[in-house]
């Protein structure tokens, strides 16, 4: 399996994941809120991760680390506001302004022909989602605008501390940024709620979403651009549609059919152009030095024997 194709199936893997987490959570929502389902995962997910993972501070360099700090306070920030907004605006219409963040990072990213597949994403998920329908508060369009533009620092910043932290360790320290982030914000109003059964609730959604799908989103970013990983985000709401039908039974009108087509025809077209041309995992900055010298004079001798791959397979595509 080629790097695109297995980052393309740690994507569709996770998104499958946050929905199947997200329909889980519903059971919460009616004794901590929304606000709080998110915050119990958050809370749960850096517990686990600082763990499970133990991350050292020697592992990292300075800028690794203001970069994962940046990724927890973005993640808190994506879960939050948007379930701030559902809480004023139809799902639909908070998910279509919402999809404007990955959307944005896709068109700005995307070079030539790649433009052509968040356009076609962007149509699917209104048809999807039909914001149309239904009247819009402008204080939830603030919180889903908001989510969306943490929704794409989180996919640059994802990318980032993927290829400057090996293995998990950039996530075992994000989330438990982000579960401070959230405490703060959320925490002191959801505790007096708790009790043992929901603490326990939390802590096996927490391996559902976040631990898991995020894990899946720092590995896949490792093998794709983030313009082709914005695009495959657009195949969410179909996901969403699919899942709703078979577990909820709500069968979806002609719009949101179309919708899907849109999405799933965008997803293959990024999924195909959206190859990484160095795929490298990052030294380790606690490696001792001998160590070090040859893992980075293997991983450059890696990085251009892959670009002459990639080069030979573009003149042979072409040819």
């Amino acid at each position: 399996m080629t790097p695109t194709r297995a980052g393309s199936a740690m994507a569709l893997a996770s998104m499958m994941l946050v929905q199947l987490g997200l329909a889980a959570s519903v059971g919460l929502f009616d004794q901590v809120g929304p606000e709080g389902a998110a915050w119990l995962r958050l809370a749960w997910a850096g517990v686990l991760l600082v763990v499970l993972v133990r991350p050292r501070p020697s592992a990292f360099t300075r800028s690794a680390l203001y970069a994962c700090l940046a990724l927890g306070v973005v993640t808190a920030g994506v879960t939050i506001l948007f379930m701030a907004a559902v809480a004023r605006l139809p799902l639909g219409t908070a998910s279509a302004l919402e999809f404007l963040g990955p959307l944005g990072v896709a068109v700005v990213r995307g070079r030539g022909g790649t433009k052509l597949w968040p356009v076609l994403a962007g149509v699917g998920v209104l048809l999807l989602t039909e914001p149309w329908r239904g009247g819009a508060d402008l204080v939830g369009v603030g919180y889903a605008l908001a989510a969306g533009a943490c929704w794409a620092a989180y996919i640059l910043l994802t990318q980032r501390v993927g290829d400057e932290v090996s293995g998990l360790r950039g996530l075992a320290v994000s989330m438990p940024a982000a579960a401070l982030v959230a405490t703060v914000v959320v925490g002191p109003s959801v505790v007096p709620d708790l009790t043992g059964e929901v603490l326990l609730a939390g802590l096996g959604l927490a391996l559902l979403l976040p631990v898991i799908p995020f894990a899946l989103e720092l590995l896949a970013l490792r093998r794709l651009t983030t313009a082709a990983f914005g695009t495959l985000m657009s195949l969410e709401p179909a996901i969403a549609l699919v899942v709703g039908l078979v577990a909820l039974r709500q069968v979806p009108g002609v719009a949101p059919l179309l919708g899907v087509a849109f999405v799933v025809v965008a997803g293959i077209g990024a999924e195909r152009t959206g190859g990484r041309t160095e795929v490298a995992e990052p030294v380790r900055r606690d490696a001792p030095d001998g160590l070090g010298r040859a893992r980075a004079d293997a991983l450059s001798f890696t990085v251009h024997a892959q670009k002459r791959t990639a080069v030979k397979s573009r003149s042979d595509t072409e040819f």
